[in-house]
Parts: structure tokens; C-alpha cells; sequence
């Protein structure tokens, strides 16, 4: 044992002086990476309180409509791709403990039977009860490096489901905002038949008394049928935003209480953060980094293939014949063996192997920095649809309220027989419909801004259960 000891000295020496190769060093963030992802013209809703980001808010209590928050703990429950990242938590876990293990020796028992007969002589008959060990030592970091990989697959994995789960809350949101705005322009067309229906009601009385003619009443009725017909599309949309919401929260299709268009409340004032902090809130940022820092250790690995592997075995047992144990008593059995091997005819291989490796951890460093950009993109668009949204409704708010005083006035016109005609107050009654559900598909994206822009920054991903 002691020989062995001084033969292990040189390795040690040698692993030391590999140390500074990058063999056993950890994954370090790239520097240069870019920071400038937002536009110039909407950098000033960043700001260096990272608690002022949207990305910060609790998702209770941005979306604070009752029947919406049910709908999402609902989802978060049942949601089968969520499930799914779930058990892909377990099984890196597994993984982890796996890799963690082979730092330790293993541990075998091996007991055989064996028979000896040769000619003239007795058949002898023996026994052994040994207990194998081996140990890899783990000289140039193989095992370390493949220990560190799994540890940034598990890491990835608990990313990957904070990911899935901010998708599924910005998706059950947006279905629940899309069926409140199916409802809402369900409604208008509704009130839009009814108005119809009314003056096609007055034209009719018109055409009895001799003030209108035939060709009014079917303009007024062709307008109603005109309506009329948009209220089945109305109503399919609806079902199959329904039908998707249940996809979402794993459930058959059905019907969902919810509340009004005009009942929700969102922030109005909006705070990005700076764009450092995509890097730790995002995920999907998150996963793009650890598949680099996974590639980091695989490429180690690599490199470390190249130089030798030492593995120590012993074994430690009886051994005796059986029937004989005053003659041939058991005795006990003791072996030890160390071995150094060096790649000699692979190495060519495994330079190939690490190049590939290299190869790969550049390609991870690229869609690293390609996954910055694409979040930068996406915060920038969301602002954009805000603003643009925002202005949209100011303006056809004031819009729809002359459109209904130029409604009353041309049916008042043409009730009491002056001035305006059936064409006039048709065209005023289509135009004032046109223009509310404008107004209403408007204010579905200003919401669906909002939820995008959550989504984008990183947010909803905080209550991910181990």
C-alpha cells in the first residue's frame, strides 16, 4: 500500500499543474455580451429599482379579476405541459444523484463454485467469497465536469418549467381577455340589431303612411340581416376560445364564468427594468445560459478524455474446498491493483470529439446571445402595441360619442320627416357599430400588451413549486 502511495505522487503532481489548463475551472458569463436591447425612444421606462419592473409584480396582483385568478391556479394544477416540465425536474434530479455517485467506489459480492476433476483423482470441489471494489480517481476532472453538466441540466430543467409556467399564465390570460371581448362585441351586435330592427319597424310605419318607399323598408331590412348575420361567427369564436382555454388548463370543453370587458384593471404606468435583469428573470434566457454552461463542462470533458484515467480494484474473501475443511481450512484472500491507462490509437477520435464539443459551445454561446435580442425584441413590441393601443382608444372613444349623438340625430331627422333619409340613418347606425367594436378589439390590445409585456420581462415565473 505504501508503494502505491508514492506511485500516485507524480499523478498528483501532474493533475495540479493541468489544473490551469480550464479543466476543472467553472462556467463563467461571457463578457461583451449586449445590453443595449431596448430602443433609444423607450429606454426611459427603464429604471435601476428592479423592484419598479413589471416583471417584479405577483401575478395576483396584476391580473386581479376573481374568475381569471381561478382559471389560472387552475391551469398551474392540471396543465399537462407543465406536468411535463415537472417530471423533467425529477428525472435531472435523478440524473444528478447518479453522477454524484460515481465519485464513490462500487461495491460487489461475488461468490463462486468452482469443480476440479482430473483422471485417476477425485473430483475437488471449491469455494470463494469475495468482495470486489473499484474506483475511478478522478484525476483530470472527467467525473467532476460530467457532475457539474448534470447539475446545469437540472438547473435548465427547474428554468425550462419557470418558462412553461409564465407561457401558461400569459396564455390563460389572453384567452380570458379574448372571450371578455367576444362577449363585449356580442353584445354590441346585439344592441346594433335591435337599433336596426326599430328602424326597420319606423320605415315600415313610414311606407304605410305614404312617406317612404318600398325600396327604404328593404334597406332597413338587408341592414338588419346584415347584423344579424354576424352574430353566429361571433358565437363560434367564442366557443373556440373556449375550447382552447380548456386545452390550457387540461379540462374538456365547456363554458367559463368570467366577468366584463369594462370591470378590468391594469397598470398604467409600466416599468421594464434594466436590460440586465432579462438575464436573471427571464427564462428562457435563463435556459439559453445554462445550455452554454452545460456545453462549457461537456467541451471539459472533452479535453479531459484526452489524458489518463487511474482505477484502483481490490478484492477481499474466503476461499477453501468444500468437504475439506480440516485438511484445506478457508483462508483468507487480499488483492489490490492500480492501473493507469493512456489513449494511444483514440486520440484522434477524441480530439474530433472535442472539437465537436467546441463547436457546440459556440453555437450555445450564439443562440445565448441571439436569446437576449429576441427578448429585447419582444419587450420593445409590447411597448409599442401599448402606446399604440392607448392612443387608439383615446381617440375612438371620442369618436363613438359622435357617432351616437349623429345616430339620434338622423333617426329624430327622419322620424319627423325633414331632412335626413333611410340611407343617412343606416349609414350612421353602421358606422357607429363599425366603430365600437374597433374600439373594443383596440382595448383587447392594449390588455393583451400589458400581458405580453409581463410574459416578455420574465414575469409569472416566481411561484414555480419544487
Amino acid at each position: 500500500m505504501k508503494k502505491l502511495s508514492h506511485s500516485l505522487l507524480p499523478c498528483l503532481g501532474l493533475t495540479l499543474a493541468l489544473s490551469s489548463c480550464g479543466i476543472y475551472s467553472r462556467y463563467q458569463r461571457p463578457t461583451g455580451l449586449t445590453t443595449e436591447v431596448y430602443r433609444a425612444d423607450q429606454a426611459a421606462l427603464a429604471s435601476a429599482d428592479s423592484s419598479t419592473s413589471l416583471a417584479r409584480l405577483p401575478w395576483r396582483e396584476l391580473f386581479t379579476d376573481p374568475q381569471l385568478q381561478k382559471l389560472i391556479e387552475e391551469a398551474l394544477r392540471q396543465n399537462v405541459d407543465l406536468q411535463t416540465a415537472a417530471l423533467s425536474v425529477r428525472q435531472a434530479e435523478a440524473q444528478l444523484k447518479a453522477a454524484r455517485l460515481s465519485f464513490f467506489p462500487s461495491l460487489s459480492l461475488a461468490p463462486s463454485v468452482s469443480t476440479r476433476k482430473s483422471e485417476g483423482a477425485e473430483a475437488t470441489h471449491s469455494y470463494e467469497l469475495p468482495v470486489q471494489a473499484s474506483w475511478q480517481v478522478d484525476l483530470f476532472g472527467a467525473l467532476l465536469n460530467a457532475s457539474r453538466s448534470s447539475q446545469v441540466q437540472l438547473l435548465r430543467a427547474q428554468e425550462y418549467q419557470r418558462l412553461v409556467q409564465s407561457r401558461l399564465i400569459a396564455s390563460v390570460a389572453n384567452g380570458y381577455y379574448t372571450l371578455l371581448m367576444l362577449d363585449r362585441q356580442l353584445a354590441l351586435s346585439q344592441e346594433a340589431a335591435g337599433l336596426a330592427q326599430r328602424t326597420l319597424e319606423v320605415m315600415q310605419a313610414q311606407k304605410e303612411h305614404g312617406r317612404a318607399l318600398e325600396s327604404a323598408v328593404q334597406s332597413a331590412r338587408a341592414a338588419l340581416h346584415q347584423v344579424q348575420a354576424s352574430l353566429p361567427e361571433i358565437k363560434r369564436q367564442r366557443i373556440a376560445a373556449e375550447n382552447s382555454l380548456a386545452l390550457l388548463l387540461g379540462q374538456s370543453p365547456r363554458s367559463y364564468e368570467r366577468s366584463t370587458l369594462e370591470a378590468q384593471r391594469l397598470p398604467e404606468q409600466l416599468s421594464v427594468g434594466l436590460p440586465i435583469q432579462l438575464l436573471s428573470q427571464r427564462p428562457d434566457v435563463r435556459v439559453a445560459e445554462l445550455a452554454l454552461a452545460s456545453c462549457y463542462y461537456q467541451t471539459n470533458a472533452a479535453r479531459s478524455a484526452l489524458y489518463p484515467t487511474l482505477s484502483i480494484s481490490g478484492s477481499l474473501g474466503w476461499v477453501g474446498s468444500l468437504g475439506q475443511a480440516v485438511a484445506n481450512p478457508m483462508r483468507l484472500v487480499s488483492s489490490a491493483v492500480g492501473a493507469l491507462a493512456q489513449p494511444i490509437f483514440a486520440r484522434g477520435r477524441l480530439v474530433a470529439g472535442l472539437r465537436v464539443a467546441q463547436a457546440e459551445q459556440e453555437k450555445a454561446l450564439l443562440a445565448f446571445q441571439q436569446s437576449l435580442l429576441a427578448a429585447g425584441a419582444e419587450v420593445s413590441n409590447a411597448l409599442a402595441l401599448y402606446e399604440a393601443s392607448t392612443e387608439r382608444v383615446a381617440e375612438e372613444a371620442k369618436q363613438i360619442e359622435s357617432l351616437k349623438a349623429n345616430v339620434a340625430i338622423t333617426e329624430e331627422l327622419f322620424r319627423s320627416g325633414r331632412s335626413s333619409s333611410y340611407l343617412e340613418v343606416i349609414s350612421a347606425q353602421q358606422a357607429l357599430l363599425q366603430a365600437q367594436l374597433t374600439e373594443v378589439r383596440d382595448r383587447f390590445s392594449r390588455m393583451q400588451a400589458v400581458v405580453n409585456l409581463y410574459n416578455a420581462l420574465g414575469g409569472g415565473a416566481d411561484t414555480v413549486k419544487p
